[in-house]
């Protein structure tokens, strides 16, 4: 894995905010708006957390997952790429990526066990053909720099030690992922508006620290506060 985020093809591949919500055409076409394109994704976020918590995989792999799958619905219809195929090949191609790999029947037998909807079922060849799909629209790049790196020496070079602000600053991290950050913000930004957002919340002024890093205290990843 790369070890130079500003050299990595995840930096390559960030995007302006305005690309990302951008109904396909094709898309269009059937009715989905704007609205429909962000609920759409956020359940099939929730779908890959649900799966990969009965199957026990760790959360920077479905941070993995989830952000292959928003990439692809940068480029990809929902028409094309179905996302209740799509959610669970990204969790399967983010399990060989993180090195945790878990076998398709693994996945299939989980789906079955969750779903009863006809929809959501799907056979081994089908999660593997729609792998290659995967590689193809996200450029076989696969490197993800999470804020998960930078969370605790950051939040030990703030001073912060309240286990209570910690925990609170991991959720915030987790739930960023309900939403495109990851696509538009390098990872560190992201970090440090979910420590802020903590010490706010929690009524810690670390604003010294953050001037001693040079950060502007009116913009973040979140957008102006």
């Amino acid at each position: 894995m790369a070890s130079n985020f500003w050299t990595s093809t995840h930096y390559k591949e960030l995007k302006d905010p305005e690309e990302i919500n951008v109904v396909h055409p094709i898309d269009a076409q059937r009715g989905i708006s704007v609205e429909d394109f962000r609920l759409i994704k956020l359940h099939m976020s929730n779908y890959i957390s649900k799966l990969a918590q009965h199957i026990k995989i760790r959360q920077r792999v479905v941070a993995t997952a989830v952000t292959y799958m928003r990439r692809v619905y940068t480029r990809k219809s929902l028409t094309e790429y179905e996302p209740r195929l799509v959610a669970p090949t990204c969790l399967y191609l983010a399990c060989k990526a993180e090195e945790s790999v878990v076998h398709a029947k693994i996945l299939v037998f989980y789906i079955k066990k969750l779903y009863a909807d006809e929809k959501f079922r799907y056979e081994i060849k089908d999660i593997l053909e729609m792998e290659m799909k995967i590689l193809e629209a996200l450029n076989f790049y696969l490197v993800v720099f999470h804020p998960y790196r930078s969370l605790p020496e950051f939040l030990q070079d703030s001073g912060i030690n309240d286990t209570s602000m910690t925990h609170l600053t991991w959720g915030l991290v987790n739930d960023t992922y309900r939403m495109d950050l990851i696509l538009t913000h390098p990872p560190f930004l992201i970090t440090l508006a979910c420590i802020y957002i903590a010490s706010v919340h929690k009524e810690k002024d670390i604003r010294t620290w953050f001037e001693e890093l040079s950060v502007d205290m009116n913009i973040n990843a979140y957008g102006p506060v």
